[in-house]
């Protein structure tokens, strides 16, 4: 009996840009890098901006308000206007460096969104074209995954949600004093204003974001393959679904946000925009 063979062939892989996508595939890695792009630029400058200690943009005070940028919060060391927790600039800082109290804070959230299962996703395709889109050419050869170094040292995103979770209590304390005034007899009466309500939104947001972690869903639902067989382990994996089902959504909205957030306070501490109060008792 004459015997049959079949040789069967992988496409050639397509070039870079290459495709057969007739709509504007290009369009989303594009805003995702300017969104990007904007984002890093103006943090980098606002953690620059506290190395000069004469000022202290990153806290207003004035009118009795109580507002703390997020870029620094907690404040474990601070400028004259507002000093942190441990005071000033240690003296330990080296002196041919720059210092600001952001430093100290900063890398905690800027690593949890680095390592973030939507950020890698959305980055890898807008600044290293890995791809650059679905069904779009792609200009490397290779796969190795992120089994490997560089990028195996993803896997420590866990480890920041940790940390991060931390930050949503704190800046939820930050919030709370954003409704406190200092009044003309000296002391602190509840009320309502701008500023209050910027850092209350901003907690919600980043909470959303945060709640919804990929990491935290795995956490929650007890580490196990079959969560079923645990009723409160399912019951706390679905609640933290609900937000993760929109997770891209609040992962741009909280990075909006925030960067607002500390907009609005400079902007404030700078005379520049008046904080409108609504009421105290």
């Amino acid at each position: 009996m004459a015997t049959m063979s079949y040789a069967s062939t992988l496409p050639k892989q397509a070039k870079f840009g290459e495709t057969t996508r007739s709509d504007v595939w290009w369009m989303q890695p594009l805003v995702v890098f300017l969104g990007f792009s904007a984002f890093i630029v103006y943090s980098t400058w606002a953690a620059l901006q506290g190395t000069d200690i004469s000022t202290c943009y990153y806290w207003f005070g004035g009118n009795g308000a109580n507002y703390l940028s997020p870029f620094y919060s907690p404040a474990l060391f601070g400028s004259t206007p507002h000093p942190g927790i441990f005071g000033v600039m240690p003296a330990w800082w080296p002196a041919f460096l720059p210092f600001s109290p952001a430093f100290f804070i900063m890398w905690i959230p800027a690593g949890f969104r680095f390592t973030c299962y939507y950020y890698r996703g959305a980055y890898y395709k807008a600044f290293w074209l890995d791809p650059v889109n679905c069904a779009v050419g792609e200009p490397r050869k290779s796969y190795l995954g992120e089994r490997y170094l560089p990028l195996i040292l993803q896997n420590v995103h866990r480890y920041f949600m940790y940390l991060a979770v931390v930050f949503i209590l704190i800046l939820g304390r930050d919030a709370w004093d954003g409704l406190w005034f200092k009044g003309a007899d000296g002391g602190e009466h509840f009320g309502l204003a701008v500023g209050s309500l910027v850092l209350i939104v901003n907690v919600v947001l980043l909470g959303g974001y945060t709640l919804g972690c990929h990491s935290l869903r795995h956490l929650v639902g007890g580490f196990l393959d079959s969560f079923s067989k645990n009723k409160a382990c399912a019951s706390c994996f679905n609640a933290v679904t609900c937000l993760n089902k929109k997770h891209m959504l609040w992962a741009w909205m909280s990075l909006i946000w925030v960067g607002f957030t500390d907009v609005y306070i400079r902007l404030c501490a700078m005379g520049i925009w008046h904080d409108f109060r609504f009421f105290t008792f």
